[in-house]
């Protein structure tokens, strides 16, 4: 079975090249796809935009999605992939160093997988891309589309 795509939605290129090598150290041989903000994050998975072309219904495995995105911020692009039949299902881990209760509460109702608070120290944050990658790509079984 071919290994599929992890989008991570982050606008900050260092968080982004923390989450590439925190990858590499878990040994996670998934794909990342890299998206810079919200707006391009929904133009990805529904293959418009700048993405037109690509084949909507080859969804990625993970979607790891920053909650403070510029053009449209992580809540719409959780509530705009949860109000799609095709990408309803889709596990969505929220990463983002926000620790205000109302982000967490408001990610849980807009029906968000998982919510992990970006750690400061790279220990920390590759522990947890291992974690996160063990459980959504090894351990957890998808439902079938």
């Amino acid at each position: 079975m071919m290994q599929k795509d992890i989008l991570l939605v982050e606008d900050n290129p260092d968080d982004v090249e923390l989450t590439r090598l925190a990858f590499a150290e878990a040994k996670i041989a998934n794909r990342l796809v890299v998206v810079g903000d919200g707006a391009e994050a929904l133009d990805y998975l529904f293959g418009r935009g700048r993405h037109e072309g690509r084949d909507p219904a080859d969804l990625p495995s993970l979607v790891l999605l920053d909650l403070n995105l510029p053009k449209v911020d992580g809540r719409e692009v959780l509530q705009a992939i949860r109000g799609e039949e095709r990408t309803r299902t889709l596990p969505v881990v929220v990463l983002t160093t926000s620790t205000e209760p109302f982000d967490v509460e408001a990610s849980y109702a807009l029906g968000v997988n998982s919510y992990i608070q970006k750690p400061v120290d790279f220990e920390q944050f590759v522990w947890a891309v291992k974690q996160v990658g063990l459980y959504w790509l090894v351990l957890n079984h998808p439902q079938n589309s």
